[in-house]
């Protein structure tokens, strides 16, 4: 099983591990930086590098096969069983990625918070992020609104924090999982991650986050689409 150094530490840009097997083109590690595509979060790109200064590799896409996460690189790969390796992060596009996330967290606990609907989708790009709202009389005015508060509290600086609970402890919180997705994955493993912004809100997760909500930075609206009475799609920007 791929040790996920990106579970235990978002900020891990670089580190050394060894190679457990090569596939073509494709790669597992004992451990990774490079986070899989998955709940809505895109995976991280980079590069695999031997340590003595040998080949280095672009990794165009990461995925997860089970319980171990397989790097796709744009060749094939040279590698041998045990070789020492560095993995390097694209990390201008990973803290992108880590800040949009937690914006939507925001956004998705004032909405869970305020209002008697639901999100029904959502999905992280390079630079931007959308979310879909099933929300009762969904007008512009309430978007706003959604929007101010939200601001708010990334202004006012809370700590997030990741966090393990057993699925007994998870069960009691109301809200924890709201998706059908979050909901499945709660009835079948025993512990669950949770994502804490501290003081606010807190969710079933599996993706990176910014360790204070300030990191976030400014919302900006992108567009608001109506996909129907029961879908408003919003896309959304930071500065």
């Amino acid at each position: 099983m791929t040790e996920k150094i990106y579970l235990k530490n978002s900020y891990a840009k670089e580190i050394e591990t060894s190679v457990v097997e090569t596939r073509g083109n494709s790669l597992i590690l004992e451990k990774t930086v490079f986070y899989p595509t998955g709940g809505g979060q895109p995976a991280d790109t980079g590069s695999i590098s031997q340590i003595n200064g040998g080949e280095v590799y672009n990794i165009i896409d990461v995925k997860k096969d089970g319980d171990e996460v397989v790097h796709v690189s744009d060749r094939e790969i040279m590698f041998s069983k045990g070789d020492k390796v560095v993995c390097k992060l694209n990390w201008e596009k990973r803290y992108m990625h880590m800040r949009l996330h937690t914006m939507l967290h925001i956004i998705d606990g004032v909405v869970f918070k305020k209002y008697s609907g639901d999100i029904t989708g959502g999905q992280i790009y390079d630079n931007s992020a959308r979310m879909d709202f099933d929300i009762p009389n969904f007008t512009r005015e309430m978007l706003d609104s959604i929007i101010r508060d939200s601001q708010s509290i990334i202004d006012e600086g809370h700590n997030v924090v990741a966090k393990e609970l057993t699925k007994e402890e998870a069960s009691k919180i109301s809200g924890i999982a709201r998706t059908v997705p979050g909901a499945q994955l709660l009835e079948k493993l025993d512990v669950v991650r949770i994502i804490d912004i501290e003081g606010f809100d807190f969710q079933l997760d599996g993706g990176t986050h910014v360790a204070n909500t300030k990191e976030v930075g400014k919302i900006n609206l992108v567009k608001f689409e109506n996909k129907g009475s029961h879908n408003k799609r919003v896309e959304f920007s930071l500065s």
